[in-house]
């Protein structure tokens, strides 16, 4: 069994972002107190390596430390060098002609996983993710101002065959909508 702080760093590691400190100690059954506790052992367990704990009055969260900050623009700087390649541009291609789209959508049309090409487009601020309207449970990713100015349209409907291809793209996903929720006859 692992101790209380190395149960904090899992689960800040896992969500990736901050997570408020009345839901942690729920999920470690801690009284605050306990939490407060748990978090100043492993921000000082911390110390020296390239991760950091981030506290606000209402939520922790797992961050790079500061003194990580070189190596890791270097990265970035490697990431944002390369070319966008096959992936990410189906995937562009995907949220531009649906005029947003969500992961799932866009897994479903390239037939693959596209969580790395999202995080590309992401980080280029090619795209942009929102709550969907229809479920605020998953993202809606939408092109930017930023891809659209590059691509030199100021709106996804003047992308070429644009009418054609998104129209087509509705009629098969509502093709399989129906044929989803059709009875199964056997």
């Amino acid at each position: 069994m692992i101790s209380p702080a190395a149960a904090l760093e899992a689960l800040l590691f896992v969500s990736g972002e901050a997570i408020p400190k009345k839901r942690l100690a729920k999920l470690l059954g801690l009284s605050d107190e306990q939490l407060a506790t748990t978090a100043k052992e492993l921000a000082e367990g911390l110390g020296g390596h390239g991760m950091a704990l981030i506290e606000t009055a209402e939520e922790l969260e797992l961050r790079t430390a500061p003194d990580a900050a070189a190596v890791v623009k270097r990265l970035r700087e490697d990431e944002l060098a390369r070319d966008l390649g096959k992936g990410s541009l189906e995937t562009l291609a995907v949220v531009a002609y649906q005029e947003g789209a969500t992961r799932s959508e866009i897994d479903w049309v390239r037939g693959v996983n596209s969580s790395a090409s999202l995080r590309t487009l992401l980080m280029r601020g090619l795209i942009e993710g929102h709550e969907d309207p229809k479920d605020k449970r998953r993202m809606r990713y939408t092109l930017t101002t930023e891809a659209l100015a590059h691509l030199g349209i100021a709106r996804a409907a003047e992308l070429p065959r644009a009418t054609e291809l998104s129209a087509a793209a509705r009629a098969v996903v509502e093709a399989e909508l129906l044929a989803a929720d059709a009875p199964a006859t056997t």
